[in-house]
C-alpha cells in the first residue's frame, strides 16, 4: 500500500465511500444554532433541504466539481456518490429524468475522478408522517419508476449502484423490489441505517423491529450491501452485520458535524464486518482525518490508546489499485518519516500539503499539489455561492 521512492511516499488512492457532492454547497452555512430549544440532525437537515431546493441543474454540475476538486488534491481518486436530487424543485419530472445524475457524473469524469452513481430511492418523508414538500426533488413514489430510471442511466455506460435512502424514506415493499432488481442487475446496495436514535424508534414502532433486525430479518444484509453509519446499534445487530459480511461505511466528519454518534468501528471489525469510510456532507474533505478521528474517539471512549491498527485503517480508505498519490516525506506535517514509521505518519500525522501527485489509471491528474482545472472550478463555484447566499 506504501513504497518509498525520491523523497516521495507512494500510497494507494483513496476510496471516498459516501458522499452527497450537494451538500458541499452549505459548508459553513449551517454552523449555527437553528432552533432555540435543541439543535440536532433534523434542524441541520431542514437547512440543507432550503439550499438542495435553490440548485440549478448548472449548480450541480459546479457544485460537485468544487467537492472532486477537492477531493482529488486529498488523494481520493474514487467517490462512490450517494445521489438522491432527481427532479425539479417542485417535484416534476426533468425530460431526462437522470440529469441531474448525469451532471454529477459530468463532474467527476472532468476533474478525473472516479465515480460509482448510487441512485437513491426516497418515496415519503416518513412513517404516519405528512409529505414535506421540501423533499420534492427526492421523491420517487414508484419502485416501478424507479427501476425504470435506473435501468436508463445504466444504458448511458455509468457504473451504477442503488441506494435506498433509509427505512425511514423507503416503505419496507419498495426496498424489496429494489432490492430484489439490484441483485438480478448484481448491482450494488447502500443504505443509512441507524445512524439516528429516531429512526430506530420510528422503525420499531413500524415494523416491531430495530433497523439492522429489519434488514436481516427481510434478507437485505450481504456482502454487496453497505451499511452508513450503523451507530445506534445493539451487540446481536453487529452479530448480524458480520455473519452477513456486510459493509459498514463510518463518516466520522459528518458524524461529529451532526452530533450523530460514533460508529462502533472496534467492535463491528471485531465482529467481521468491513469498515470503509465516506465525507458525507463535505463539510471537511479528508479521508485521513476521518480514519484518525474515529479512532481517536474510540481510544477517549475506552481510555486506552491503538484501537484499531493503522494496517486496517489504511485498508479500510484504500481504494482502486491502479490509482496512487504522493506524498513529500519533506512536508513540515511529515518530515523526518522512515520506512518504520511512514504508515503510521500518513495517518495520523499528514496535512493536505504534503499530497503533490495524484494518477488515477495512470494518469496525472494533480501535478504538484494542483489540478489544471483548479482555477476555473474554483471561481465558478465562487460564482454560484455570491448567488445562492448573497
Amino acid at each position: 500500500m506504501i513504497r518509498i521512492a525520491g523523497g516521495r511516499a507512494i500510497v494507494s488512492g483513496l476510496l471516498n465511500a459516501h458522499s452527497h457532492s450537494f451538500q458541499r454547497a452549505i459548508r459553513g452555512r449551517t454552523e449555527h444554532r437553528m432552533s432555540a430549544a435543541r439543535d440536532s440532525f433534523w434542524t441541520w437537515r431542514e437547512a440543507m433541504y432550503q439550499a438542495a431546493n435553490r440548485l440549478s441543474p448548472e449548480d450541480v454540475y459546479q457544485v460537485a466539481r468544487m467537492a472532486f476538486l477537492e477531493m482529488l488534491l486529498a488523494g481520493i481518486t474514487t467517490v462512490r456518490e450517494f445521489h438522491y436530487l432527481h427532479h425539479a424543485p417542485d417535484g416534476s419530472r426533468y425530460q431526462d429524468p437522470n440529469l441531474l445524475a448525469l451532471e454529477v457524473i459530468r463532474a467527476a469524469n472532468e476533474t478525473g475522478l472516479r465515480i460509482e452513481l448510487l441512485r437513491s430511492a426516497y418515496a415519503r418523508a416518513g412513517w404516519q408522517t405528512p409529505p414535506n414538500p421540501l423533499q420534492a426533488r427526492f421523491i420517487t413514489s414508484s419502485a416501478d419508476t424507479f427501476v425504470a430510471d435506473t435501468e436508463e442511466l445504466l444504458r448511458s455506460g455509468a457504473k451504477v449502484g442503488v441506494a435506498p435512502h433509509s427505512i425511514r424514506a423507503v416503505p419496507i415493499k419498495y426496498l424489496l423490489e429494489i432490492v430484489k432488481y439490484a441483485r438480478a442487475k448484481n448491482l450494488p446496495v447502500d443504505m443509512h441505517v441507524a445512524e439516528q436514535p429516531a429512526e430506530v424508534e420510528a422503525c420499531l414502532a413500524e415494523h416491531g423491529l430495530r433497523p439492522v433486525e429489519l434488514l436481516q430479518d427481510k434478507g437485505v444484509l450481504e456482502s454487496s450491501f453497505t451499511s452508513v453509519h450503523g451507530i445506534h446499534i445493539t451487540e446481536q445487530e453487529i452479530n448480524f452485520l458480520g455473519s452477513s459480511r456486510t459493509r459498514v461505511c463510518a463518516c466520522p466528519t459528518t458524524e461529529r458535524n451532526l452530533g450523530d454518534g460514533a460508529v462502533p468501528a472496534d467492535r463491528l471489525t471485531g465482529a467481521g464486518v468491513t469498515l470503509c469510510f465516506g465525507t458525507d456532507s463535505n463539510v471537511q474533505i479528508d479521508l485521513l482525518e476521518d480514519a484518525r478521528s474515529l479512532e481517536y474517539h474510540l481510544r477517549m471512549e475506552r481510555l486506552e490508546r491503538a484501537v484499531l491498527t493503522p494496517e486496517l485503517l489504511l485498508a479500510s480508505v484504500s481504494g482502486n489499485e491502479e490509482d496512487y498519490f504522493t506524498v513529500d516525506l519533506n512536508d513540515p506535517s511529515i518530515a523526518g518519516s522512515d520506512e518504520r514509521s511512514i504508515l503510521s505518519s500518513i495517518l495520523f500525522s499528514t496535512e493536505r500539503t504534503a499530497i503533490r501527485d495524484v494518477f488515477v489509471g495512470g494518469k496525472r491528474v494533480v501535478e504538484d499539489g494542483r489540478h489544471p482545472l483548479q482555477e476555473e472550478i474554483v471561481r465558478e463555484f465562487v460564482r454560484v455561492q455570491r448567488r445562492l447566499w448573497g
